[in-house]
């Protein structure tokens, strides 16, 4: 399984409809990218968070699987929407175990 989190530090003007249409990209994810097994975007609720509001959290099949998402055209809206709203970010991307 590939693990994809992009942590943000979102700005003031990400109101309420800026994370409704988010969560209409991420239902367009699910529905339109093969191989993403998982895909949220929620608050940080950690007490470390050093600012990063939100988070950006997918599961892919595997790496193939992610970098077809990455491409893709649901993907890259969501990218373009989001940046005007993002003041910082910080990305980890591997394989993980699977666990059972």
């Amino acid at each position: 399984m590939f693990l994809h989190v992009v942590m943000l530090q979102l700005s003031g003007a990400a109101d309420a409809r800026f994370h409704d249409r988010v969560q209409g990209y991420c239902q367009r994810i699910l529905a339109e990218c093969d191989g993403v097994v998982g895909y949220a975007f929620r608050p940080n609720v950690a007490s470390r968070s050093d600012g990063l509001t939100h988070a950006v959290v997918a599961a892919f099949a595997d790496g193939p699987a992610h970098d077809r998402y990455q491409v893709s055209p649901a993907h890259q809206e969501m990218k373009t929407y989001m940046a005007g709203f993002i003041e910082r970010l910080v990305v980890y991307d591997g394989e993980i175990p699977t666990f059972s």
